[in-house]
């Protein structure tokens, strides 16, 4: 022993720490001899895992360095193969997906509170910025209706709070900052898995609300009503505007309502004759994605022929767009104090969900939809720097855009590249068309508002499909809406996740495992009739639940498949917040479906214990009970990835208290499915895995029975039975201490043990397939079963 470990062991000693208690539960003496007994197979022990592999695990290495860094940049796997028709679609795509953000972005800007320009300066700097860091190759970063709703939502409460000390610009653009900086570091550090935590159910109820909200807020401006606060409750804003229907002002209202009845016409038909045309589809589909940019060209001729001379917006006959400064007017780094700081700090988390919502549920889908897999750090890592960058141009937070994703993806976008083609004709619109954008309708600009959000609303048709797969999320999915039309989309966001976590956390909390029971399968093919005397039907053992819970058919026989073996399964993992329901659940079937080894039936009745009075006075202990002693325990663990302290613990006391039930006979615990290294070693510290060395003298002969495979050298060609009916080879197969110590399987419908009709040899080379040292591990629950019933039979009786 080195001088290292001396001085580690007495420090142990020192604080009471005992280094060696394992040793002296587990006896691995025994199991090693009895391992070795084993001939003609490959043996082997598996080793615990350690902080040390832990360490070298998190530890990079030069290659994971170097990989790190070129992940950051995705372009790099595929700009030396860019060629001409990849461009071709590159320059469609964008070109098409530009005429769509100009009218969008300079709306959406509106909703944030900001001058239209603000809305370009986004559009440009997150297309411009993308495609260096995108995984994603139809997605585009910009301006979107929700994101900007909710600047807007934070610029008006911190103006409300602080007056006008915080220009609307200053706000937006330290909001972008700060959002931008944390998803960059969330980024970078690869953290994008925080994005499962959002459940679809929330992402849908968020769209769908939020959508409402905008809709309801564009209204009145689309009307040209001026009366209402549209930054307040959306069931507040209806009611306003219902209120003040009498004020609209017909020319503003005729601008707005034909502007948005004539893109759901245009949507509409184009949408028809696409399906009709089909070999016109494209044709038609890219006529639909016009309609924003036509609307708001032929709306601009119609306020211009009207407006025609005017160079104040308070002149026209309608409310206008106004002057658009032409450039780029801001060009300086963001202000950030520390009074804006606290002003905006608790906006922070619903800005940061809603960047993350967006874009990474709109990108993976389009993922899927497409036949790629984005990288979410990655993703978060792109709309981070453009966020971070963005402000020091003019842009207030950007996200994914659903709309406008769809449209680039439809056009046959080739790669992220295509985002430098609609910078360009935003750029274009920047320098040399903000004179034309002066004679905009105002309401026709709502009206596009209204329409471009229509889509994010959830069909009832995929609210039915939520129903069918799980009515309590539907109830969550409204309760969401209900509260951002009542509250705030904010508001909204956190109950859907708070809600959805609760109920997580509560299903995890009352999860209910299932006692399985035994039941033969037989194999019936479809195209021959089934012969009844045929004793080469393929059949084979399964196990289900013997309360039919699972839904499988009550009229077969299922049941238990050794007197006083109990098989459990859990079923939502095993930890801290169900371990006690777990174990409570087995310790109560285990004294329902056996009795104690020994009764004491002439024990006074001061001297038995309050929760086992015995019978009632004047009444006879049931000396008839037949019920089964409890022999051995089978724990599925094919749901359990990771235990804890709690569970482990939980796991020893029902241990300790069901080996009371059944003294002076042992208990087996047996287990199945553990595949976590970690577990395996929290379990064998608990004396879990292997006999324990309590009950050495009665185990008799013991012989552990191991499942042993084909090593990686042997061809096994065939797995499964022959046409004829034969098996071929098997690569799992149980392994025989000795010839003479063979047991058979489990399987008969009374409980006992028979042979089955057929064997299959073992291949040329073997080796176990778990760890010799934990033989009470399993591969599966029948090489469980058959290795309980084998150690229940092998044991010295209790009086011996």
């Amino acid at each position: 022993m080195s001088s290292s470990s001396k001085i580690g062991r007495g420090l142990a000693k020192a604080v009471g720490i005992d280094v060696d208690y394992r040793q002296k539960n587990e006896p691995a003496e025994l199991v090693r001899t009895a391992a070795g007994s084993i001939h003609n197979v490959d043996t082997f022990e598996e080793p615990e895992p350690t902080l040390g592999e832990v360490l070298r695990d998190i530890v990079p290495t030069a290659s994971g360095v170097r990989h790190y860094f070129r992940s950051l940049f995705p372009f790099l796997n595929w700009i030396l193969h860019y060629n001409y028709k990849w461009g071709l679609g590159d320059f469609i795509a964008g070109v098409t997906v530009g005429f769509v953000v100009i009218p969008q972005g300079m709306a959406y800007a509106v909703l944030a509170g900001l001058p239209v320009e603000y809305g370009l300066y986004t559009s440009f700097v997150g297309f411009i910025l993308y495609w260096a860091f995108a995984t994603s190759k139809d997605i585009t970063i910009g301006t979107v209706a929700v994101m900007s709703t909710l600047v807007g939502n934070i610029i008006a409460r911190v103006t409300a709070a602080h007056g006008n000390e915080f220009p609307p610009e200053m706000i937006a653009r330290a909001l972008s900052v700060i959002c931008g900086s944390v998803l960059l570091f969330l980024g970078l550090f690869r953290l994008g898995w925080i994005v499962e935590l959002i459940p679809l159910v929330g992402i849908t109820s968020f769209m769908t609300g939020a959508a409402i909200n905008i809709a309801a807020g564009q209204v009145p401006k689309m009307l040209g009503i001026s009366t209402v606060n549209t930054r307040q409750a959306t069931y507040l804003v209806i009611i306003q505007t219902l209120q003040a229907l009498p004020t609209a002002k017909g020319l503003d209202a005729a601008m707005g309502v034909s502007a948005m009845v004539f893109l759901y016409i245009w949507k509409w038909t184009t949408a028809y004759l696409g399906n009709k045309q089909l070999h016109r589809q494209k044709l038609w589909f890219f006529l639909g994605t016009l309609r924003m940019a036509v609307v708001i060209i032929l709306y601009i001729l119609i306020s211009w022929l009207a407006n025609r001379g005017v160079t104040d917006k308070k002149k026209a006959k309608f409310d206008i767009l106004g002057v658009v400064p032409s450039g780029f007017q801001v060009h300086n780094a963001p202000t950030i104090t520390p009074s804006l700081l606290s002003a905006i700090g608790s906006e922070i988390p619903g800005a940061l969900i809603v960047l993350i919502i967006e874009h990474i549920s709109i990108s993976k889908s389009f993922g899927r939809v497409n036949n790629y897999v984005i990288d979410p750090s990655q993703e978060l890592v792109a709309v981070g720097f453009t966020n971070v960058l963005g402000p020091f141009l003019g842009a207030y937070p950007a996200t994914g855009s659903f709309s406008r994703t769809a449209i680039k993806s439809k056009a046959g976008v080739r790669t992220p590249l295509a985002g430098i083609w609609t910078a360009l004709i935003v750029l274009l619109a920047l320098y040399a068309l903000t004179g034309v954008f002066f004679f905009i309708p105002s309401a026709s600009l709502s009206g596009l508002i209204i329409h471009a959000v229509g889509d994010l609303i959830t069909a009832p048709n995929v609210v039915y499909q939520f129903w069918q797969v799980s009515p309590l999320e539907v109830l969550i999915f409204f309760a969401g809406v209900i509260v951002m039309i009542f509250a705030d989309i904010e508001t909204g966001i956190y109950v859907t996740m708070g809600v959805s976590a609760a109920v997580l956390l509560v299903r995890i909390a009352k999860a209910r495992g299932a006692f399985l029971g035994q039941t033969r399968i037989y194999r019936v093919n479809g195209d021959e009739p089934v012969d009844r005397t045929n004793s080469e039907t393929v059949s084979r053992l399964a196990y289900v639940p013997l309360d039919h819970r699972d839904g499988s058919n009550p009229e077969i026989d299922v049941h238990t498949p050794y007197p006083g073996v109990i098989v459990y399964r859990f079923k939502e993992g095993f930890n801290y917040l169900n371990a006690g329901r777990h174990m409570d659940i087995l310790t109560a079937w285990a004294k329902q479906e056996t009795r104690p080894t020994i009764v004491d039936k002439n024990l006074a009745l001061g001297d038995r214990p309050w929760n086992d009075p015995g019978p009632r006075r004047g009444q006879h202990f049931n000396v008839d009970d037949n019920r089964p002693t409890l022999r051995a325990i089978v724990l599925d663990f094919s749901a359990v990835n990771a235990v804890d302290v709690t569970s482990i613990q939980a796991l020893i006391d029902t241990r300790n208290q069901l080996d009371r039930h059944a003294s002076p006979d042992p208990v087996d615990w047996h287990f199945v499915s553990v595949t976590n290294r970690w577990t395996k070693r929290a379990l064998g510290a608990a004396g879990f895995g292997f006999p324990s060395a309590k009950v050495v003298n009665r185990l008799g002969n013991w012989k552990p029975i191991y499942s042993a495979a084909a090593t990686s050298d042997q061809v096994v060609r065939n797995i499964y039975p022959t046409k004829g009916g034969e098996l071929g080879q098997d690569v799992e197969v149980g392994v025989q201490p000795e010839a003479g110590d063979k047991i058979s399987p489990i399987g008969s419908s009374n409980n006992s043990i028979r042979k089955e009709s057929s064997t299959t040899a073992l291949p040329g080379k073997v080796a176990v397939v778990g760890g010799m040292n934990r033989p009470y591990f399993h591969i599966d629950l029948q090489a469980a079963v058959e290795s309980a019933v084998t150690h229940i039979e092998g044991r010295v009786p209790a009086e011996e």
